[in-house]
């Protein structure tokens, strides 16, 4: 078992990463490199800084007013076995689990981030997938930057075999 992540930053308290106020980790380390990147900060797979998972699940679980926790970066299937860890926690807790990631459900599915990153599926709710495109740039989509990403509804999904679109209701 893995016992450290490097994490870009974090923050306690978000209402754009998803429903309700969430905890935003982001972890370090990105291969996709979109123009226009938000955070190419944390591109970089040795910047950031080192922190042990148990201090991160912790500072989670001890943040009040949450809905949720979101984990996002760089791409944190950069890190897949210190991610499946934390979400495998914090599933544990209930929490309500959201992750980004520039690779697509279909890419993940057939391997290309690796089988903890396919692991790392089962205990989350939402997955935003697909790298940022600005040329598909949009204030008309919700918790995403770019019309190509989407909000798949992850339990439905594994369980009907494709995707399945989560639809937000406010």
């Amino acid at each position: 078992m893995i016992h450290t992540v490097r994490i870009a930053g974090q923050k306690k308290h978000s209402s754009v990463n998803g429903p309700g106020v969430r905890y935003v980790l982001f972890l370090q380390g990105c291969p996709h490199n979109c123009p226009e990147c938000q955070n190419p900060e944390t591109h970089d797979l040795s910047g950031g800084t080192e922190a042990e998972i148990s201090s991160v699940i912790q500072d989670i679980l001890n943040t009040r007013y949450l809905d949720g926790v979101t984990i996002s970066g760089g791409d944190p299937l950069m890190q897949p076995q210190a991610c499946c860890e934390i979400v495998r926690q914090l599933h544990e807790h209930g929490i309500n689990l959201w992750l980004y990631t520039g690779w697509t459900w279909e890419q993940i599915q057939q391997g290309a981030a690796g089988d903890d990153a396919i692991r790392v599926l089962s205990w989350l709710d939402v997955l935003v997938d697909g790298p940022f495109l600005n040329e598909l740039k949009s204030d008309q989509v919700i918790f995403r930057g770019s019309t190509n990403q989407r909000l798949i509804d992850v339990p439905a999904s594994l369980k009907c075999g494709h995707v399945t679109e989560y639809i937000y209701t406010s």
